[in-house]
């Protein structure tokens, strides 16, 4: 055997890669084509290293990074695209990331913050996603303000709203359309974190991480990874370096 075709009976045995696809993430899901199967620079990413292993793909959607994380251990996918945390490589294995996305603050437009670290303070109450990335990435390192978690199948805009806390957290680009439904509201310049979007195999498949991190290396520096978010005029994306 070839070792092309070692790694092809490791990852997708039955010559089909099913590809776990994060269905909340905006920026890398952008839509759904005419049978349903999701469109964007995530889905994208899944059928190029599908294509370099010479099988087809099957996207397998997901309403959550969490339930992506969920499902690693039950053998309903063989790579995954979603944010590259510490709490989810406990099961998964990741390459490094192929593109990144910001994380920052909204907040009201006379609240005393100028940057983000200003908001870990406290006596401060922050709405954040359960179980997102930068969630994940809070909940390690505030030491001061609270994190109010809501859950991930509800809006936190409603919940900073709703309890007038001080700040909500999320990805820049998300928290820019929330501006527009807080006019009194405003977003603190640079970030807290950047997402590292990667590509995760469950840990069983971890002998094949090193071919999936060489694909995913050799996409970004072909510049495909570039073509990907051109192609869906996404915002927000940087490839990563």
């Amino acid at each position: 055997m070839t070792e092309l075709a070692d790694i092809r009976s490791q990852l997708a045995p039955t010559s089909l890669l099913r590809v776990g696809i994060n269905m909340a993430n905006k920026l890398l899901v952008t839509g759904q084509d005419e049978n349903g199967d999701p469109v964007g620079v995530s889905p994208d990413v899944g059928k190029a290293i599908a294509d370099r292993l010479g099988v087809a793909v099957a996207f397998v959607p997901y309403a959550s990074p969490g339930a992506v994380t969920d499902a690693a251990d039950r053998n309903e996918w063989d790579i995954a695209n979603i944010g590259a945390e510490p709490e989810r490589a406990e099961t998964i294995a990741f390459t490094k990331a192929y593109c990144e996305i910001e994380a920052t603050y909204l907040v009201g437009k006379d609240a005393p913050f100028r940057h983000p670290a200003d908001v870990d303070a406290p006596g401060v109450r922050i709405a954040v996603k359960a179980r997102s990335a930068y969630g994940l990435w809070l909940q390690r390192h505030i030491r001061q303000a609270e994190l109010v978690l809501v859950d991930p199948s509800q809006d936190p805009f409603l919940t900073f709203e709703a309890q007038k806390l001080d700040a909500l957290a999320g990805l820049r680009t998300g928290l820019a359309k929330d501006l527009a439904r807080s006019p009194q509201g405003r977003l603190l310049d640079g970030s807290f974190t950047s997402v590292q979007q990667a590509v995760g195999t469950p840990k069983k498949n971890a002998g094949v991480l090193p071919w999936i991190e060489a694909t995913v290396a050799d996409l970004k520096s072909s510049g495909r990874i570039r073509q990907f978010i051109d192609k869906h005029r996404v915002t927000g994306l940087t490839v990563a370096p």
